[in-house]
């Protein structure tokens, strides 16, 4: 059996490494485990970040428990 892999995108309001830009970064899901993949998104504006992201994704909004810079999550 083939385990199924889910993307998400989580974006990021100048986290750290860019504190001049919003950061969009894939992570891959498999088997409840999750893991960052190189692939990201740099961007001025939330708006323009999510132009950039895969159609069809459903927003999931921020928890209180996640780090202050995350804006939202797009799986």
């Amino acid at each position: 059996m083939t385990a199924t892999v889910l993307h998400m995108w989580t974006l990021y309001d100048h986290p750290r490494d860019h504190p001049d830009a919003f950061v969009a970064r894939r992570f891959i899901i498999v088997a409840g485990a999750t893991a960052p993949t190189p692939e990201m998104f740099v961007a001025d504006s939330l708006d323009e970040l999510r132009a950039l992201l895969p159609g069809g994704l459903v927003c999931i909004p921020r928890s209180d428990w996640d780090e202050p810079s995350i804006v939202e999550s797009w799986l």
